[in-house]
C-alpha cells in the first residue's frame, strides 16, 4: 500500500473509533439524576465522646480496648486514688476534731451561763449591804447632830457605805464580764459548727473525686482510640479514651446555594459509601448550615473552590444503625443524595434501601 493510501486508511479507521466511542459513551453514559435531586460528595460521622480524668492523677487500669463495643455505665478505667483516700481520711478527723470542738464550746456556754448567774446573785447581795449600809449612816448622821453618836462611828459608818457602794459597782462589773464571756463562747460554737459544715463538705468533695476516679462510658458507643496506658500520670482533664457514640451516625456534605436553599429539615437523603456501592442507606436532612462557607478541602478543582457551599447533615435512623451496629464505621467517603423537590422521584439506584 502506498504512503498517501495507509495515510488514508489510518484516518478512516481513527474517525470510526472516535465515532464509535462517542455512541458508545452516549449510549451507556450515567443518564445523571432526574430534577428534584441533587448530590454532593461526603464522610460519615459520628458524636465523639472523651472519657476524661476529672482530677490530676495516675491511671491504674483501663477495662476497654479499642474497637470494643461499650454500654452507658461501664466502667472503662481505673484512677489511682491512694491520695484521696489518704486526704478523705484526714478531712474525717478534721470533722471529729470539730465536732468536739462544739461539745467544748456548748460546755464553755454553760459554764460562763453560771458565771454570770452567781455575778448576778452578787450584785444583789451588794446591792443589799449597800443599802444596808447607807441607812445605818444616814441614822448616825442624824445621831451625830444631837450629840448621841460620836463622830468616830459616823466616821466608820460613812466608810462602810462608801465600801458597800464600791462593791456593788465591782460586783456589776463581774457580771458584764460574764455576760461578754458568754457572747464569746456563743460566738465559738458558730466558729465550731462552720468548721464542721466545711469538714462535711471536704469530705464530700473528696468522695466526689472517689467516685469520679471510676471512670465509667457516658452512653453507649465503640472505643475509637485509647490515648493513654496504665501507668501514666494525667492532669485534670486529661483524656483516657475516646468513644464513638454509634446511635449519633451522620454524613456531612456541602451543597451550592442555590440547592442547599430549598433543602427543607427532614428531607429525604440517600447515602451510598464508597466502600459499600450495592447498599442504598435512607437518611434525613437534619441540618442546613445558615451561613454560608467554602468547601472542604477534598474538592480538588480550583473552579468548586471558589463557590461559597452550605453544609448540610443527614442523620441515619437509630433503628438502623442498632440493626447494623457490627457493621457501622465511621470515616467512609460517599455520596449524598437528596430530595430538594418532594414530588421527585427516585432513580431506580436509589430506591432500594437497608430495611430498617
Amino acid at each position: 500500500m502506498s504512503r498517501p493510501a495507509r495515510g488514508w486508511f489510518v484516518f478512516v479507521v481513527a474517525a470510526a473509533l472516535a465515532i464509535g466511542g462517542y455512541y458508545g459513551w452516549k449510549t451507556y453514559r450515567d443518564p445523571g439524576l432526574p430534577a428534584g435531586i441533587v448530590s454532593g460528595n461526603g464522610r460519615v460521622e459520628a458524636v465523639e465522646i472523651d472519657v476524661s480524668t476529672k482530677t490530676a492523677g495516675r491511671i491504674r487500669e483501663i477495662l476497654a480496648d479499642e474497637g470494643d463495643f461499650v454500654t452507658a455505665g461501664q466502667v472503662l478505667a481505673h484512677m489511682d486514688t491512694d491520695q484521696l483516700e489518704a486526704n478523705f481520711r484526714q478531712a474525717q478527723a478534721s470533722l471529729r476534731r470539730a465536732m468536739v470542738g462544739i461539745d467544748t464550746a456548748k460546755a464553755l456556754v454553760r459554764q460562763r451561763a453560771a458565771e454570770r448567774e452567781a455575778a448576778e446573785a452578787t450584785v444583789g447581795q451588794r446591792s443589799a449591804e449597800l443599802d444596808a449600809a447607807e441607812r445605818k449612816f444616814a441614822r448616825t448622821e442624824q445621831l451625830v447632830k444631837s450629840n448621841t453618836a460620836s463622830l468616830q462611828t459616823f466616821d466608820d459608818d460613812r466608810a462602810s457605805a462608801e465600801a458597800a457602794r464600791a462593791t456593788v459597782g465591782a460586783a456589776k462589773a463581774s457580771l458584764a464580764a460574764s455576760e461578754a464571756s458568754i457572747a464569746a463562747a456563743n460566738a465559738q460554737i458558730i466558729d465550731a459548727e462552720a468548721a464542721v459544715d466545711a469538714a462535711k463538705a471536704e469530705i464530700a468533695s473528696i468522695e466526689a473525686d472517689i467516685k469520679d476516679s471510676t471512670l465509667v462510658s457516658p452512653r453507649d458507643g465503640r472505643v475509637q482510640y485509647r490515648v493513654a496506658q496504665p501507668g501514666e500520670v494525667l492532669s485534670a482533664g486529661g483524656r483516657v479514651l475516646n468513644l464513638v457514640d454509634l446511635s449519633e451516625v451522620y454524613m456531612t456534605f456541602f451543597l451550592s446555594t442555590v440547592d442547599a436553599g430549598r433543602v427543607a429539615i427532614g428531607s429525604d437523603v440517600r447515602l451510598v459509601l464508597d466502600a459499600i456501592p450495592q447498599y442504598v442507606v435512607p437518611a434525613k436532612a437534619t441540618f442546613v448550615a445558615d451561613v454560608a462557607q467554602f468547601t472542604p478541602k477534598t474538592v480538588e478543582t480550583e473552579e468548586e473552590r471558589q463557590k461559597l457551599m452550605f453544609r448540610i447533615k443527614a442523620q441515619i435512623s437509630r433503628d438502623l444503625l442498632r440493626k447494623y451496629i457490627e457493621q457501622v464505621k465511621t470515616g467512609l467517603p460517599g455520596m449524598a443524595y437528596v430530595k430538594i423537590d418532594p414530588t421527585a422521584e427516585w432513580p431506580a439506584n436509589l430506591t432500594e434501601t437497608l430495611a430498617q
